[in-house]
């Protein structure tokens, strides 16, 4: 999976086409990511304490990593990433502007 924690993303299909941000988790193994103001969720939390009333909290939820595109840093648009070996060191690079992305 190309895409890592930190990148910037836009979604590029689903409900919420076209929002842009930053992935907050990546799971690899079941190709999902995490990317804050995406996917919003509200999730029931009863409550702690007696006396203490229940909250309905909004929390992002996991989209696959097919409906998302990284922004290149350099060219900000959004593009596919690919991989180069140059000698010991391996890297990201950006398709659009051929430059490495950390």
């Amino acid at each position: 999976m190309k895409v890592k924690k930190g990148d910037n993303i836009i979604v590029i299909a689903g409900k919420d086409k076209g929002k842009k941000g930053k992935v907050l988790n990546v799971l690899p193994k079941k190709e999902r990511i995490l990317v804050e103001a995406v996917n919003i969720r509200k999730k029931h939390l009863k409550p702690k304490k007696s006396g203490e009333k229940g909250q309905i909290v909004e929390r992002p939820g996991y989209i696959h990593v097919s409906n998302a595109q990284v922004i290149c840093p350099k060219c900000a648009k959004a593009s596919r990433l690919g991989y180069r070996i140059e000698g010991e060191k391996k890297y990201r690079y950006c398709k659009k502007c051929n430059q490495e992305i950390q």
